[in-house]
């Protein structure tokens, strides 16, 4: 990881935003192909990424306050306007909602948009913590022993409670121990989901099935992940992470087994 301090003139350049920037641009490229591949204006993807950004910036800062409201009181500008904590929950549902209405505007079926943005979107995921790897941005694991376990000198971000970077109750920067590289664990199960969605899209399937299926495997990745990660219990030993990523687990399934009856009877 490098540290958070590069400049354009006095304008701070943050790594993770550069990186941010780059997910975006890819998931444009890949969302482009898959809007030409299904009959939509691939001119339309630049405007559906802008469209994600933007609510999925928005989507992350509200979780975020939600998530930590007594920072959030403490400092209402900084805690809005600071270069780190990005939440993805937040971001997805904020970014769902934007990119919901553009289809709506444009007349695209919101299964097919989906389809289409699926790969995209976890490809995305997997640039963003990249981003958190180079920045230090408060997503690393806990202490471990691992021949791969990493120290985050230059970590932006500890986070509040302490018991996100310590172990026992007490504070540990990542700069003094050995932790485990989570955003790269991440990254990897999200390139694996990727290159799944990729082949799968040309096969045939049911609408709504790739958005289906990237609920399922990319909020599985989140949820076994989370155990290495040292975040807040909010419940029966799991984080709200975790508790999201069952919800969409849920959800993902229950969509899929409804695709696939569909498919059947109408095979049948």
């Amino acid at each position: 990881m490098f540290p958070d301090n590069l400049h354009i003139g006095p304008l701070p350049i943050h790594i993770f935003g550069v990186m941010l920037a780059l997910a975006f641009l890819a998931g444009a490229q890949v969302l482009q192909r898959e809007f030409g591949r299904k009959g939509f204006d691939p001119e339309l993807a630049s405007s559906v990424i802008v469209w994600a950004a933007v609510g999925s910036l928005v989507g992350a800062r509200v979780w975020l306050v939600l998530e930590d409201w007594p920072a959030f009181v403490r400092d209402p500008i900084g805690f809005l306007f600071t270069g780190s904590g990005f939440v993805f929950y937040g971001g997805l549902v904020g970014g769902a909602l934007a990119v919901t209405l553009l289809f709506r505007r444009h007349g695209i079926p919101w299964m097919q948009g989906a389809d289409a943005a699926a790969p995209a979107l976890v490809l995305g995921q997997a640039i963003g913590r990249v981003g958190c790897q180079l920045s230090g941005d408060g997503d690393w694991g806990a202490v471990t022993t691992a021949p791969w376990g990493m120290r985050y000198p230059y970590a932006v971000v500890c986070g509040i409670p302490p018991a996100r970077c310590g172990a026992d109750g007490q504070t540990v920067w990542p700069a003094d121990v050995y932790v485990h590289p989570t955003p790269i664990y991440e990254t990897l199960a999200y390139l694996a989901v990727f290159a799944f969605l990729w082949r799968r899209r040309r096969e045939p399937h049911p609408d709504g099935s790739q958005i289906a299926w990237y609920l399922i495997l990319a909020s599985g990745a989140r949820f076994a992940v989370e155990f290495l990660r040292i975040n807040p219990v909010v419940g029966l030993g799991l984080t709200a992470a975790q508790w999201t990523s069952i919800g969409l687990i849920v959800l993902g399934t229950a969509q899929l087994l409804r695709l696939q009856r569909r498919w059947r009877t109408a095979a049948a």
